[in-house]
């Protein structure tokens, strides 16, 4: 496959599997970027990505650093952003069992852990639209368990909704940097150019 140049995306790397991200970004001929603080944010990006890793200290770091306005802004104002397991929870409207959403970015209701913990991590391939048969890795994975009318459903495992899209937001449960397979990334790319 050709090489998808002239893109700068920005990687959140306050914690979980950004270095992966980053990779699979470099292979595809993206320029990546880690964000950390507040300045890394002057930066001018085309894209946004959400790793996964602990949703709760994310986010609690996104607010300790004072990189949590600039973002939702960010992405209120159009910037595309793809969130893989913990980055999903970020972006979701809701999450189960709590009172309180972070970034409220896509129409879906989250299950944190939906799978269990760390022994209900497992791995399968399943059909992505858009991607095709895809390798994916499920960590302690959330799922979807309800959604707006405006989302469009991308993948769905054992009866549950695992990838899904709304207008300039991309989230899957399952993450797609720690294979070799960099269809995912790609299909976000894919998404910036034709937005």
């Amino acid at each position: 496959m050709a090489p998808l140049i002239d893109m700068k995306i920005g990687v959140l790397a306050l914690q979980g599997g950004f270095a992966e991200h980053i990779c699979r970004l470099q292979t595809l001929g993206a320029d990546a970027f880690e964000i950390r603080k507040q300045s890394d944010l002057a930066q001018p990006m085309d894209g946004l990505i959400i790793p996964g890793g602990e949703s709760t200290v994310i986010g609690k770091l996104l607010k300790d650093l004072a990189i949590y306005d600039d973002l939702k802004k960010k992405i209120d104002s159009g910037l595309p952003v793809f969130g893989t397991c913990a980055g999903m929870i970020l972006l979701a409207r809701e999450i189960a069992g709590t009172k309180t959403a972070c970034f409220g970015s896509i129409d879906i209701a989250v299950k944190r852990n939906a799978y269990g913990r760390q022994l209900g991590s497992f791995f399968t391939e399943a059909e992505m639209k858009g991607v095709g048969i895809v390798p994916m890795t499920f960590i302690r994975a959330p799922y979807i368990e309800t959604m707006g009318a405006g989302v469009e459903v991308l993948s769905v495992v054992e009866g549950h909704i695992v990838a899904a899209r709304e207008k300039n937001v991309l989230v899957t449960s399952f993450h797609p940097e720690l294979t070799s397979d960099n269809r995912v990334h790609r299909y976000f790319l894919e998404r910036i150019i034709k937005s």
